[in-house]
C-alpha cells in the first residue's frame, strides 16, 4: 500500500479498521445481522468508503435517509439492501426515484402503501411509532392498515427508540408496544428491528432479526457495556505564531486577554470546517501531545490556541478531535464543551475538509 498523503491545511482522518472493529463488537453483542446506519454521509465520514469497509462484516444492508444517499451507494457498486428509514412524500415521482435506486422504503400510512403496491410492490418495511411521534403508524393503530397489510405484506417492521441510553424504563415500554403491534399484523414480517446503538449496548442478545447500529460505529459511546474505538480525527496545521504581551487580546470582539507573556498558535481550521464557533475559549487541542486551550473566538477559517511553554512551530499538526500521543480528545469531549450532541459534531465536519482513510 502506498504511503498516506496528508493535506497541507486541515483534514479528517477516518480509521476504517476501528470502524470495522466497532461493527464487529455490535455483531458479537447483538448476535444478529447488522443494518448499519450510514445516512448523512455516514455521519459525515464518507458513506461510500464506510460502506465498502463494512462489507467485511457481511451486514444485511445499510440504512439511509434520502434517495440521493441510496443512489450514491448504488453508483459505487453497493448491491445489498438499502433501507430508506425516513418517510418520503407519497407521489409517483418519489416512488419512481425509489425504484431507480432499488431502495426498500419505510412506509407507515395507507396512502404510501397503496401507491407502493400500485406501482409494482416489492420489499418494504412497516414503520411503527411507539412513542417518538416522528414517523410511522401508531402502535395502537396498526389495525387501521389491515387491508393494505393483507394486500401488500411488509418484509420487515421496525420502530425507533427515543431514549435507549436512559435507564428510565422507556425503552421497555416502547419494545412492549412494538411487540404488541407486530402481534396484531395480519402476517408477521420476517425482519424485525428496533435496537439502535444504545440499545445494542444495553441488551444482549438481540430479540430481533436485525440490529441497527449508528453512532457507536463512528466511535461515540452511549454509556453502555461496549466502549467503541475512536474513528474520526480532525487535524489542522499550525500556520502562524504570535508572541503576546500582558493585556494583548485575541480574535474578534477581543474575548480573550493575555494575563502573562503568551504564545498563540493559529490553526488552519475554523467553523466553516465544522469546528464550531461556540468552542471559542471553551475547546481544547493537542499540540505535540500536550493539551492546550482554544483562546478567542473561533473564526470561519482559523482557530487560535495558547501554546505558551511549548516548542511549537509553524508546520506542526494540531489535533482538534482524536488522539495525539497519550492524550485524546473524543467527539463526546468536543460535544460537551460546545453544549451539543456528538451527532452534531460529526455531521458538522464540512466537505471542504479532505478525508484521509486509514
Amino acid at each position: 500500500m502506498p504511503p498516506v498523503e496528508f493535506p497541507d491545511r486541515a483534514w479528517v482522518e477516518v480509521d476504517l479498521g476501528a470502524l470495522v472493529r466497532n461493527a464487529q463488537a455490535c455483531g458479537r453483542r447483538s448476535r444478529a445481522p447488522l443494518l448499519p446506519m450510514i445516512k448523512a454521509d455516514a455521519y459525515g465520514l464518507g458513506a461510500v468508503p464506510v460502506a465498502r469497509a463494512l462489507e467485511s462484516v457481511d451486514p444485511w444492508g445499510y440504512g439511509v435517509a434520502t434517495i440521493a444517499e441510496a443512489d450514491e451507494l448504488r453508483r459505487a457498486g453497493i448491491s445489498r439492501p438499502i433501507l430508506l428509514v425516513a418517510p418520503m412524500e407519497p407521489n409517483a415521482r418519489v416512488i419512481k426515484a425509489m425504484r431507480a435506486a432499488r431502495v426498500t422504503p419505510a412506509l407507515g400510512d395507507a396512502t404510501s402503501i397503496r401507491l407502493w403496491m400500485m406501482t409494482g410492490a416489492g420489499d418494504w418495511h412497516l414503520s411503527i411509532d411507539t412513542g417518538m411521534h416522528r414517523a410511522g403508524v401508531r402502535w395502537d393503530a396498526v389495525d387501521s392498515l389491515a387491508d393494505e397489510l393483507r394486500s401488500c405484506p411488509p418484509s420487515g417492521a421496525f420502530t425507533h427508540l427515543h431514549s435507549a441510553e436512559l435507564d428510565d424504563g422507556s425503552m421497555q415500554v416502547q419494545l412492549d408496544r412494538f411487540e404488541s403491534a407486530v402481534a396484531r399484523l395480519p402476517v408477521r414480517p420476517a425482519l424485525l428491528h428496533a435496537e439502535n446503538s444504545a440499545a445494542i449496548e444495553r441488551t444482549s442478545p438481540s430479540a430481533f432479526g436485525l440490529a441497527r447500529p449508528g453512532v457507536f460505529l463512528y466511535g461515540v459511546p452511549n454509556g453502555g457495556a461496549l466502549v467503541p474505538e475512536s474513528v474520526a480525527s480532525m487535524r489542522a496545521a499550525v500556520v502562524d505564531i504570535h508572541d503576546l504581551n500582558p493585556g494583548d487580546t485575541v480574535g474578534y470582539d477581543a474575548t480573550w486577554t493575555a494575563t502573562r507573556p503568551s504564545r498563540i498558535a493559529t490553526l488552519a481550521a475554523g467553523y466553516a470546517d465544522g469546528y464550531r464557533r461556540v468552542l471559542g475559549n471553551k475547546g481544547t487541542a493537542l499540540v505535540r501531545g500536550a493539551r492546550v486551550p482554544v483562546v478567542g473566538t473561533v473564526t470561519m477559517d482559523m482557530t487560535m490556541v495558547d501554546v505558551t511553554g511549548l516548542a511549537c512551530e509553524r508546520g506542526d499538526i494540531a489535533t482538534l478531535i482524536g488522539p495525539d500521543g497519550d492524550e485524546v480528545i473524543t467527539v463526546s469531549d468536543v460535544a460537551a464543551a460546545a453544549g451539543l450532541s456528538p451527532y452534531e459534531i460529526l455531521t458538522s465536519l464540512r466537505a471542504r475538509l479532505p478525508r484521509v482513510y486509514l
